[in-house]
């Protein structure tokens, strides 16, 4: 199974490199289960790692339930955050560099403590945070039209493409995460809206989910890493060049550019 293993992984770290999407994994090896993906997922961290790359936090994707339709899915994924997939905001992003890419507006959270399920409650997390701030994520799957199962798009590392920060850190009790409106504007017209809210109740939740999900790995999140917990939206087509701009209201405002 280890060499199994190894070999979907080089053959997503491949489709990464190039830029061109593969037929799904669960296509190739139909054989593959979350467990079996999420050790793909960690086997390419690890050679990104051992390659100049560092881990500087962890994502919860398909939260919403907006998102778990759009995607042909029923429960959440959830990936590893790696510095090379970090962009600044205020610049800008070639679409050339993405295969079918979606954008989402959600909040981030920089750790000032450790948390290590299980058990974790939504007051350690809550206890843990230094700082929410707004973030884009860009996401990206090397599966051929987004086909994917719950393996599928765990194996890719969550279908991560790129994220931004946005510049607005907050203290969890200057926000009201519970019901904060976000919207996501291209070219100055609103695309989509959504709520806070949407994310199992609110962030703090989804956070306590992933880190007792990720404990069954032996996964301890770490201070100094974020935490992505998830969409208030749905993702939106990033297919054309423009400028895209993301905004809680009563927060911050997030803005890129997209090059053709």
């Amino acid at each position: 199974m280890a060499i199994l293993l190894e070999d979907i992984a080089g053959t997503l770290r491949t489709a990464r490199i190039q830029g061109e999407a593969i037929a799904a994994p669960t296509e190739s090896w139909p054989d593959l289960d979350v467990h079996g993906a999420f050790e793909v997922q960690k086997i390419n961290v690890e050679h990104a790692v051992a390659n100049g790359d560092r881990l500087v936090g962890y994502k919860l994707g398909n939260i919403a339930k907006v998102m778990q339709d759009a995607f042909g899915l029923d429960q959440p994924d959830y990936g590893h955050l790696l510095a090379s997939t970090f962009a600044y905001e205020g610049t800008s992003l070639e679409l050339n560099k993405f295969i079918e890419p979606f954008v989402e507006l959600e909040p981030a959270f920089l750790l000032r403590k450790p948390l290590r399920g299980p058990n974790t409650t939504v007051a350690d997390v809550i206890d843990a945070i230094e700082y929410a701030l707004p973030a884009i994520e860009i996401i990206d799957s090397r599966v051929k039209d987004w086909a994917i199962s719950l393996p599928d798009t765990l194996a890719d590392n969550g279908s991560t493409g790129a994220i931004l920060l946005g510049g607005t850190p907050r203290r969890v009790n200057e926000v009201n995460l519970s019901n904060t409106r976000g919207v996501l504007n291209f070219n100055d017209r609103e695309i989509i809206s959504g709520n806070t809210r949407n994310i199992l109740g609110n962030p703090f939740a989804a956070t306590a989910w992933l880190v007792n999900r990720l404990a069954e790995y032996d996964v301890e999140f770490q201070p100094g890493q974020i935490i992505l917990p998830g969409s208030c939206l749905k993702a939106v087509p990033m297919r054309e060049a423009g400028h895209w701009s993301g905004t809680f209201e009563g927060w911050g405002t997030i803005e890129f550019d997209v090059t053709a």
